[in-house]
């Protein structure tokens, strides 16, 4: 029943009273052209249109009220708007405002002609205010998570979306043996730099991730900047950094005393602390890259993010072992 719902037309729920604009108008002349307009509906942003109706931008209520009553309407509207397509599905409007996190999506025809509005709204039970970014944040995961399980329930399409980016993961697997093999001859002359390999690819692996949960949780919350990013890559590379070294040094100590293999230890000590400066990037970075491309990072993160750093590990570790050795 709840699949047969969200496979409808968005036209079945959309609101046909849209809040628009002219583009020609100044701010003095929208808001007077507001006044003697019956508007029941609350309103969170208006869509702009040009001389043959179609949809040119978005203007936030707070913009124009804000505004220099002279200052053009166009002048202040969001250009390029996300909208829906008027055969889009229920389905894929949650999906819209999952990825987007608009409080409101406009529905178009093909020729960019506003049919209707859907509110974030009508999909949750609870409703809230524009100043609420907390629980607007908590509403747009509730619809991603949504979105997740109703496309899970068919095997197929969860497949369809999830298998390229483990395609990733082989592709990464592929090019480390072939890594590893290259640098064959250094691997066998210190049998040492087997044992710990795993080791040091582990250690990235685990940084990564760690790197790539804070990376998603600060991103439900704000979209990416480049402040955001600058500030969140020094934090995190001073932790990887002692990260690096305090696990570097433990397993150096524990190599010179187990095999009594000192340059192979400074060959796996420098692998580590470098490897880890690297996951923490990749899981920094990978996920802010995606969220900006409006991919979802939950699922194409981690494949990726855990294939470069497997990549980088291994070039790292025998790279270093070819030099030192």
């Amino acid at each position: 029943m709840v699949l047969d719902i969200l496979h409808q037309p968005i036209t079945t729920i959309a609101r046909r009273a849209v809040a628009c604009l002219d583009g020609r108008q100044t701010v003095a002349e929208a808001l007077a052209s507001l006044r003697g307009r019956e508007i029941a509906e609350r309103i969170v942003y208006f869509y702009v249109l040009d001389a043959e109706q179609r949809l040119i931008g978005v203007l936030p209520l707070r913009r124009l009220l804000s505004a220099a009553e002279d200052t053009p309407v166009t002048a202040l509207m969001v250009r390029h708007p996300v909208t829906i397509p008027e055969h889009a599905t229920i389905l894929e409007a949650h999906e819209a405002f999952a990825d987007h996190r608009f409080l409101a999506l406009p529905v178009v025809d093909d020729r960019q002609r506003v049919v209707g509005v859907v509110d974030v709204t009508m999909f949750s039970e609870e409703d809230f205010l524009p100043d609420q970014p907390a629980q607007a944040a908590a509403l747009f995961e509730a619809l991603g998570f949504r979105v997740s399980q109703v496309r899970g329930a068919s095997p197929l399409r969860a497949f369809r979306f999830r298998f390229p980016w483990l395609l990733a993961t082989i592709a990464s697997g592929l090019a480390c043996a072939v890594l590893v093999s290259v640098f064959r001859q250094t691997l066998a002359s210190s049998i040492a730099l087997a044992f710990f390999l795993t080791l040091v690819l582990a250690l990235g692996e685990s940084v990564s991730i760690q790197s790539m949960t804070v990376s998603i949780q600060a991103l439900q919350l704000s979209p990416p900047t480049w402040r955001w990013y600058r500030a969140s890559l020094r934090r995190e590379l001073a932790t990887a950094l002692l990260l690096g070294v305090c696990c570097a040094a433990l397993v150096a100590l524990v190599l010179v005393l187990w095999l009594g293999a000192g340059p192979a230890a400074l060959i796996v000590a420098i692998a580590i602390v470098l490897s880890v400066a690297a996951a923490c990037f990749y899981g920094l970075t990978i996920p802010a890259l995606f969220h900006a491309l409006r991919i979802d990072p939950k699922i194409a993160s981690g494949p990726l993010a855990l294939a470069v750093a497997d990549i980088t590990s291994i070039a790292l570790y025998f790279g270093l072992a070819s030099r030192l050795l």
